[in-house]
């Protein structure tokens, strides 16, 4: 057997979303002598270049927005009968994996794997509709079904959620431990008062993420707390929007939008609090993240109690009411909450990405044999 057996991950575009961020972190730990990764992607992505480097392809197709529904299965369809090289097709698209898999499954690909991210579909009606007729086509195409987490199992697979293998999104653990001299650095680069409250939120501006109820949150929070400071990281469709609604509610010198940022791990030491009122999720790789820097984290009850560590750092709390939240946020500031986490905490839950990359390569090659 010459050479690694090479991987074809299915993805819009390596930007820094949950799903493309776990997909290099595995990378980066992957046994590269045994296991390569391609991407078929339809757009340019942050990630690109750092694939080049580790000897991944990347290819490109266009985008079902850009050509339509029967130019988008047609180059699904090429593309596959032109790179029959490919045994391994693993599939990241949600409900949209259907096309993806059923082309893959026409030209002859043994391998299809589907891989579950989320619980709902993005889009409106008519978006959603078409993302529910593409996910019925995933269980006929696939032979593998994978999840971040047993409620994202259940929502692609539904009743065949018994036979889905759970993936965690594992983190680079040492990468995220606690450092006092990191926080100084930060809070004194994005200018942030020595002892102000600082909220940290990362995540993409999409209605998923719900940055209308955090900036109703904060603006409450604030009148109570004047020294309090909101950091978004991340960009998106409802950025600009976003930014309006801060300026209307004269916040603009509180809440610090910082764009997409490649050093998260870092950024994380300067909050005090992650708030993240999502109002649906798979197993966000960013709660992961914030518990392995030790920081107290309030959620919208409606996020798999899978992301929760049992470090006593997440609390859920329902979208019903923002005064709840506010009263929470200002409770875990006056007690202070010592940074240090076990170093054992994130590899005994299972999220050290050593351990996951090692349980993805033996996957790999276990059903290519």
């Amino acid at each position: 057997m010459g050479g690694p057996i090479r991987i074809l991950h299915v993805v819009v575009n390596m930007n820094r979303g949950g799903a493309e961020t776990l997909l290099m972190n595995l990378y980066r730990n992957m046994d590269r002598s045994k296991v390569q990764f391609d991407f078929l992607t339809c757009k340019e992505g942050v990630f690109d270049a750092e694939i080049l480097e580790m000897g991944g392809v990347v290819h490109r197709i266009p985008y079902i927005m850009d050509i339509g529904h029967f130019g988008y299965i047609n180059a699904l369809d090429q593309f596959f009968i032109m790179n029959p090289k490919y045994k391994v097709v693993h599939s990241h698209m949600d409900k949209m994996s259907g096309w993806v898999l059923r082309s893959a499954k026409k030209a002859g690909i043994p391998i299809r794997i589907a891989h579950s991210h989320n619980t709902s579909s993005e889009g409106n009606a008519a978006a959603k509709a078409y993302k529910w007729f593409a996910g019925k086509l995933i269980l006929p195409s696939a032979t593998h079904l994978l999840a971040c987490s047993n409620s994202a199992a259940k929502w692609l697979f539904a009743d065949k959620a018994d036979a889905v293998r759970v993936l965690k999104n594992g983190i680079e653990c040492d990468r995220f431990t606690f450092s006092s001299n990191i926080r100084k650095q930060i809070r004194k680069e994005l200018h942030l008062p020595r002892n102000s409250l600082v909220l940290g939120h990362v995540g993409r501006f999409a209605p998923q993420k719900n940055h209308t109820f955090l900036i109703d949150v904060f603006a409450k929070l604030n009148k109570d707390k004047p020294d309090s400071v909101l950091v978004l990281v991340g960009d998106g469709p409802l950025r600009i929007s976003m930014e309006k609604k801060v300026a209307e509610l004269n916040l603009s010198d509180k809440v610090k939008f910082l764009g997409i940022r490649s050093d998260i791990s870092r950024l994380l030491q300067a909050f005090d609090v992650f708030v993240f009122p999502s109002v649906h999720e798979g197993l966000p790789v960013t709660l992961i993240e914030a518990q392995g820097a030790g920081l107290p984290c309030v959620i919208s009850d409606v996020i798999s109690q899978e992301v929760d560590m049992g470090i006593g750092l997440v609390e859920y709390y329902p979208l019903i009411d923002t005064v709840i939240w506010v009263e929470k946020i200002k409770s875990i500031a006056h007690r202070k909450l010592p940074r240090s986490i076990s170093a054992q905490a994130l590899s005994r839950n299972g999220y050290d990405i050593k351990n996951t990359a090692e349980l993805t390569k033996d996957f790999y090659l276990a059903i290519s044999r």
